[in-house]
């Protein structure tokens, strides 16, 4: 009696293409541009195109435009999506491999700047939900370009509500406040802070392509706070292993 075959996954199969792989590589590490993804896999822009459709029919990626400039658009890997795609994909292979999937939230240190423009809001909320989930263990600052007067109303709102932090007495920081300190990463929210180039020493740099809630209203301001604390989740392991290898260099 034939035995049909086991389906391969779909991440499998989206993961198994060496290009796709490099493409989700990228995308791990920050959101890109169309333009960005061709220069660092070195393949022809509508190869690119191509396999970036087929991980966005796969739920793998989304894209969003660009807050600066509406003519460009950002590419974001969907880290949870993928997470328990992998957990999934190992259990399919055998369910004690199920147990490796798991991301530790424990952070060992380090400094984590978040920026934007206004610094009233995105960079805020990141900063607060940071150092929340960090425990004290990470040193976190949030700037921005052009700071506004006050945090946003809402900003303030949401974190309250929804994370029991307050942020009544926080202050908007200008980026040359913290010119002069040294930070492990270096994350910005904002389209317009990001197309500007600065230079950050040896941090290394992320972009999260996050839209302006204060261009909408209260909800947004939850749903944007909703995806800052789950990709901060992603970034802790992350701020693990830099923090560990730094100690293994220097010990």
């Amino acid at each position: 009696m034939k035995v049909e075959p086991t389906p391969v996954p779909l991440l499998m199969r989206m993961a198994a293409h060496p290009l796709r792989w490099a493409l989700l590589t990228e995308l791990a590490a920050s959101d890109r541009r169309v333009r960005e993804l061709v220069a660092a896999v070195g393949e022809p822009q509508n190869l690119v195109s191509y396999h970036l459709r087929l991980l966005r029919a796969a739920g793998l990626i989304t894209v969003r435009r660009s807050d600066f400039d509406g003519r460009d658009s950002y590419y974001h890997l969907d880290l949870a999506r993928c997470g328990a795609a992998f957990a999934e994909a190992a259990a399919a292979l055998h369910p004690a491999l199920t147990g490796a999937a798991a991301r530790s939230e424990e952070a060992a240190g380090g400094a984590v700047l978040f920026l934007c423009t206004g610094n009233s809001a995105r960079s805020p909320i990141a900063e607060a939900l940071l150092r929340h989930r960090g425990g004290g263990r990470i040193e976190v600052a949030s700037a921005g370009s052009h700071p506004k007067p006050a945090l946003h109303p809402n900003a303030v709102r949401v974190m309250g509500e929804r994370y029991g932090i307050d942020l009544g007495d926080h202050h908007t920081t200008a980026l040359s406040a913290v010119a002069g300190r040294r930070f492990d990463y270096v994350i910005t929210l904002c389209d317009k802070v990001r197309e500007v180039p600065r230079d950050h020493g040896s941090a290394r740099t992320a972009h999260w392509s996050l839209p302006d809630p204060a261009a909408a209203g209260y909800p947004e301001f939850r749903r944007v706070a909703e995806e800052i604390d789950l990709r901060n989740r992603f970034l802790l392991p992350l701020l693990t292993t830099t923090t560990r290898s730094v100690d293994h260099v220097e010990h």
